[in-house]
């Protein structure tokens, strides 16, 4: 691609090679020639083995386990590559790390998000793309453009062609109402909303069910599942409610702790996650699906490329 007069190249971090190799190979390219290692005393080194000159610069980088290395990985590229006189440079993020501290909730509180996004501007990251933002506010923590992605469609999608009878798209808590909301539109199907209440971090309790899930096939629909106690506190719940089957499906399949025993012993018939975290293979069972979204990255670089909308990717968007 030098049709607008100038190349486009995209590099990659360690934190998810196998998607940028399915980014670039969707738009026909090989990754960036770039070593990312680390010295004797584990400070991070980074070796840029092209030229980037006034290059469309796009490095994919998940700040997944391990957080702070992968997240200093990305700032050290961004660095090497201002300063080898890229023309512009986009942080690829599928999955955006310590999104969770995105305000206030009492005294003394960081807000991550925030920080991350100003190390990010301040390496000198022109544009950010990235995936369901654990809040979209997160967007307006950045001065640089954020193209906002969405995993709903490709969730949406997987499911819709399963053809299942009696759907019920049921949000695990409040706050994904939205995210049910426009799920449950692909489908066409009507959503229900549990009640929790959290009594602290990763702790959560089910309260009560809004909505009718007896005798129905429910689909609980999450950005991301972390030590997996709301999503499969959930599906127990629903099942013992009466729900048929109970399917779940989430955009980041973080899955730290002892997520992988909860999903494996829960009521969860089949788990849908994106490969935005790679899935390592300790943590891969059976009853867990993982659906690519290098087209749909792909396709959002290509269209950031040629000052194209990223927006008409969805049929609904958060921008």
């Amino acid at each position: 691609m030098k049709d607008l007069g100038r190349e486009i190249k995209v590099f990659a971090g360690n934190s998810n090679v196998e998607v940028a190799e399915e980014i670039a190979a969707c738009m026909g390219k090989k990754l960036g020639d770039a070593v990312v290692g680390v010295f004797s005393d584990g400070e991070i080194s980074v070796d840029i083995n092209e030229t980037v000159r006034g290059a469309d610069i796009y490095i994919v980088q998940s700040t997944c386990e391990p957080v702070n290395n992968n997240l200093m990985e990305l700032l050290i590229m961004i660095d090497a590559m201002k300063r080898a006189s890229a023309g512009r440079i986009t942080a690829v993020m599928p999955y955006y790390g310590y999104a969770r501290q995105d305000r206030k909730t009492k005294a003394r509180d960081p807000i991550t998000a925030k920080l991350v996004a100003n190390l990010i501007t301040s390496a000198g990251a022109n544009r950010v793309l990235s995936m369901d933002l654990h809040a979209s506010q997160i967007q307006g923590y950045f001065d640089i453009p954020v193209d906002h992605l969405l995993g709903v469609p490709i969730l949406g999608k997987y499911f819709h062609d399963l053809e299942l009878e009696d759907v019920v798209v049921v949000s695990p808590d409040i706050g994904s109402v939205t995210r049910a909301r426009n799920f449950a539109h692909i489908l066409n199907v009507p959503i229900a909303i549990i009640d929790k209440r959290r009594p602290k971090a990763n702790v959560s309790e089910i309260m009560n069910v809004i909505g009718d899930i007896r005798d129905k096939n429910v689909i609980l629909v999450d950005d991301m599942i972390d030590t997996a106690g709301t999503i499969t506190n959930a599906a127990n719940a629903l099942r013992d409610m009466g729900a048929k089957k109970v399917f779940a499906c989430a955009t980041h399949p973080v899955l730290s702790g002892n997520a992988i025993n909860r999903i494996k012993d829960s009521a969860i018939e089949e788990l849908v996650v994106l490969n935005t975290i790679p899935l390592k293979e300790e943590k891969r069972l059976d009853k867990i699906k993982v659906l690519s979204i290098a087209p749909i990255f792909a396709e959002a670089i290509t269209r950031i490329y040629s000052n194209h909308s990223v927006s008409k990717l969805f049929t609904t968007s958060s921008r």
